[in-house]
């Protein structure tokens, strides 16, 4: 391998141990004779100045410091080509002295062709062949190309907007990669998954063109699904060592998802359904009637391990659920449930009973009524939001819950009758009510609740202002 004059020859690996053996010598500056203490460092050293700039365009332009500079950006073990024209970075590779980096991060601004794109990933697998790869290319029409096989990438990020990725040619596969991230990109997820037989943590970011995600794999172990725009119609899990799950995108309406991770630790989904103007396609926890309030967020937890379930339901100005969330989802043995709805002045003590009821190791429960002061509407006693009256006598085993806590208390009758239900239900030890901002403290409904908490004096009973400060109701 070609050397720089009077220079120790340079290996491949990061610059991080590098330089423990080399002395620093003075070197005569290039204008003024004067001793540059600078450039007077060794080699290695030198080269962490250079790592450190993160940009191949300033590296290049610090051989006009001295000689001592002048290429010296061709033995960096990490080369980062970014808002660099495509000429430019395209004929980087044949300049750079190290057969193999450490890390190679490329980052394209103007539109290239199949060609130019299927080019420069051929090139960088073949010449440069780095640890650490990050690409982002731009495409303004929509194109297909092979993926080259990288035999040394442990971690790979593709930012390829437009592109149609199709795997390596057959036998090339990714040996050592460990994490995969790919966004704006359309490809095969499943065959992509199974060249890659050490992956650990895949990352699949607005990737719109995919209506399906099937991830089958026997190593993976952190997924992150994310999306806005995007109508995901189903996941397909098989993971038998998946610890982490996140899945934050809009769906379609007959989304459906299959989970099979007897290891998952830690889950946090976050669906936005997409928006529909046809009510017979709409989405809800219930399938009974219509509501006219939305959910907003559902959570789901188990505390110790911080499992977490996020389902957003935004659809306005009313719901006509025809499919349930049972349907879709087979809820797991969790412990905390939080709910945030938008109620806007409806009762919900029905569809919080059959959650309840399909979640009965509940421990925790957290209910917000997020208060909508433009929209606020009376419900009546013959309101589809509360057909299922017959909740409020019921007697349903809730023999796991002992901690409640309402956000936004406003003292109407059907609160003051789900409080009632779960005082009887349910073997409660601690109740806490936080009273929205415009219920007066000594309002009926108030003290009514008050008049519950009295009654039951084993229980940890606390009321607050919005603000925090301790209503005093004994």
């Amino acid at each position: 391998m070609e050397s720089p004059s009077g220079r120790r020859r340079l290996g491949a690996q990061p610059p991080s141990g590098a330089g423990r053996n080399c002395r620093p010598r003075p070197c005569q500056g290039g204008d003024g004779g004067e001793v540059d203490r600078i450039s007077g460092l060794n080699d290695d050293l030198l080269i962490q100045v250079l790592v450190r700039l993160r940009c191949a365009g300033a590296a290049v332009r610090t051989g006009v410091l001295s000689r001592r500079w002048r290429g010296l950006w061709r033995y960096l073990p990490e080369h980062y080509f970014r808002g660099i024209a495509y000429d430019a970075v395209k004929a980087a590779p044949a300049q750079i002295a190290l057969p193999k980096l450490f890390l190679l991060d490329i980052d394209i601004p103007s539109s290239l062709s199949a060609e130019a794109a299927a080019s420069l990933l051929r090139t960088a697998a073949r010449y440069l062949d780095p640890v650490e790869l990050s690409i982002k290319l731009y495409s303004a029409n929509p194109i297909g190309i092979q993926m080259p096989s990288f035999a040394r990438a442990r971690s790979i990020r593709l930012n390829v907007n437009q592109l149609h990725l199709t795997p390596p040619a057959r036998g090339g596969e990714f040996p050592v990669l460990e994490r995969l991230s790919i966004t704006n990109c359309r490809f095969d997820a499943g065959a992509l998954i199974s060249r890659c037989p050490r992956l650990r943590v895949l990352e699949l970011i607005c990737c719109r063109a995919l209506d399906t995600i099937t991830v089958h794999s026997a190593t993976v172990e952190e997924l992150l699904v994310t999306g806005e725009g995007r109508r995901l119609r189903g996941v397909d899990i098989m993971a038998p060592l998946l610890k982490k799950f996140t899945l934050h995108s809009d769906v379609s309406v007959d989304f459906s998802m299959s989970l099979l991770a007897p290891t998952v630790e830690n889950l946090s989904w976050n669906c936005r359904f997409d928006y529909c103007l046809d009510p017979d396609k709409a989405v809800g926890i219930d399938a009974s009637g219509t509501w006219r309030w939305s959910l907003i967020h559902l959570k789901l937890g188990r505390e110790e391990r911080g499992f977490l379930l996020g389902l957003d339901i935004r659809r306005l100005p009313y719901i006509t659920p025809v499919r349930s969330l049972q349907e879709m989802f087979q809820f797991p043995d969790i412990s905390v449930l939080e709910l945030c709805l938008n109620t806007r002045g409806h009762a919900y003590g029905a569809v919080v009973l059959k959650l309840l009821r399909t979640c009965s190791a509940i421990q925790r429960l957290k209910l917000v009524d997020q208060l909508d002061t433009q929209i606020s509407e009376a419900c009546l006693p013959s309101c589809p939001c509360d057909q299922s009256s017959d909740w409020r006598s019921l007697n349903i085993s809730l023999t796991g819950l002992e901690e409640v806590e309402i956000e936004n208390f406003r003292g109407s009758g059907h609160e003051v009758d789900f409080l009632k239900l779960l005082f009887r239900c349910a073997p409660l030890t601690k109740v806490i009510v936080k009273l929205a901002s415009n219920v007066v403290v000594r309002s009926r409904g108030c003290n009514e609740a008050y008049n519950i908490f009295k009654a039951n004096p084993a229980v940890e009973c606390h009321v607050y202002r919005k603000h925090g400060k301790e209503v005093i109701y004994s």
